[in-house]
């Protein structure tokens, strides 16, 4: 069976286009979703992922229609592939059916392996430079001078019997945020 899908980014975008090139192209099913390409939560197409059956083939106007980004697509086809189901992109002239489609996505499959594989390379050189110039990755440790002033406050009036909850309001703070000051100040809080 020819399954189709097809997704637009906002509601206010029309899936005409898309359904009538679908319906054209004989999917006795087709899935339909309104939501961002971003989203990892898309139920139109986890309930397709769900219905394919060996045999099967799955078609879209266009890849970016499909997978949020490269290594995303290449995950859902190769699940195609694990199911034995086909993947047909209309515009973009892909067919895993066919010799020359599967050699072209897995053209694809290398290009976002080589993508991992150089931002991880850019990542790891430009952690090493910033070794090399005595800076290190991540939130700096303690608190900042601002911080470290409001702290002495809050141990402060910790000592003269304030509650948690009032020198939270007084200093604009959360109850959460006194606690992280107390500790970081030393201070034995009392229950």
């Amino acid at each position: 069976m020819r399954i189709g899908y097809a997704r637009v980014s906002t509601l206010d975008q029309n899936l005409d286009m898309q359904l009538n090139a679908l319906q054209k192209e004989g999917c006795g099913l087709i899935f339909q979703e309104k939501i961002s390409g971003a989203s990892h939560q898309r139920p139109e197409l986890d309930k397709m992922l769900q219905q394919l059956r060996a045999g099967d083939e799955v078609v879209v106007w266009k890849l970016d229609r499909l997978g949020r980004d490269l290594s995303h697509l290449v995950q859902l086809v190769n699940g195609f592939s694990d199911k034995h189901v086909t993947f047909c992109s209309l515009n973009d002239k892909i067919d895993t059916s066919t010799p020359a489609g599967k050699l072209i996505f897995h053209i694809f499959c290398s290009l976002a392996e080589f993508e991992r594989a150089q931002t991880r390379e850019r990542t790891m050189a430009g952690l090493a430079a910033a070794k090399l110039k005595g800076r290190v990755g991540g939130k700096p440790a303690g608190l900042s001078e601002e911080a470290q002033k409001v702290a002495r406050i809050a141990e402060s009036l910790h000592k003269d019997g304030h509650a948690i909850k009032v020198i939270a309001e007084q200093l604009k703070i959360s109850r959460t945020t006194v606690y992280k000051y107390l500790d970081h100040r030393g201070v034995r809080r009392q229950p």
